[in-house]
């Protein structure tokens, strides 16, 4: 993936991250010269929802099929097996205008089935070498993305919003990424959302090692669009939060 630029969020439930992910693959579409992956790892599956998508298939769903099939022992062959869940991964994609989106859905199958799972990791991340730029919309725990999604990441962007319970789980997934390597990264860096003052960011930097790529004022507008499930890709471009977030975007992924 030499020349696919990796980004994954990651962050306390509530504090914005799924909007910021929403606004960031509007942002990096609207590139003329890119191709856009965004993968909802996010077992809420919220991005398709704040991208004004439907989710026909996981590739959760994929899986289970899969185990169904080895369970019933009428699992084909390795080479039909690779060939169908590569049709499978194809069909699971849903596209809209120049990105399309992904969802991993949510893992309930007891046992453990590691070879499956790496196999369908290794397809998604040969099905992102496709795209110019891929985007993870995750959860809390990164463990997931590695043991789910993909273990390599250029950008891990931690976001938080003021809270001292935001920035303790920010703190945690800082901490766990560096000492316990759960995901590798080239660079790391806070994103803090819903901030009302300078002051706020100020106090959060004497409370935080973490870098802080920028912050995000309240917005009012994205909290109309969420309160009325609308799509947050038609935002309109006065959007405060859309013009922080295209600042970040400029440092985080360079121009092709």
């Amino acid at each position: 993936m030499a020349d696919t630029t990796i980004l994954a969020l990651c962050g306390k439930g509530g504090v914005g991250k799924t909007s910021i992910a929403a606004l960031m693959v509007k942002l990096l579409s609207e590139r003329n010269d890119r191709k856009i992956l965004a993968i909802d790892a996010d077992p809420a599956v919220g991005l398709a929802s704040a991208l004004g998508m439907t989710v026909r298939k996981t590739v959760d769903d994929i899986r289970k099929e899969l185990i169904g099939n080895i369970r019933k022992s009428a699992s084909p062959g390795q080479l039909e097996t690779l060939k169908s869940l590569d049709y499978e991964m194809l069909d699971a994609l849903e596209e809209q205008g120049r990105f399309a989106l992904l969802a991993i859905g949510r893992s309930e199958d007891e046992g453990c089935f590691c070879r499956i799972n790496n196999l369908l990791k290794d397809i998604i991340n040969d099905l992102a070498d496709k795209f110019d730029i891929v985007l993870i919309d995750g959860e809390a725990g990164i463990e997931q993305i590695n043991r789910r999604v993909m273990k390599t990441v250029d950008q891990l962007v931690l976001v938080s919003d003021t809270s001292a319970k935001g920035i303790g789980v920010a703190n945690t997934i800082a901490h766990v990424a560096h000492e316990k390597k759960a995901v590798d990264f080239k660079s790391m860096g806070l994103v803090l959302n819903r901030v009302r003052t300078q002051a706020e960011v100020d106090g959060i930097r004497a409370r935080t090692r973490i870098p802080i790529y920028g912050w995000i004022p309240e917005d009012d507008l994205v909290r109309e669009y969420d309160y009325k499930g609308r799509s947050l890709t038609g935002m309109s471009s006065d959007s405060s939060m859309l013009s922080a977030l295209a600042g970040m975007l400029e440092r985080m992924v360079k121009p092709a």
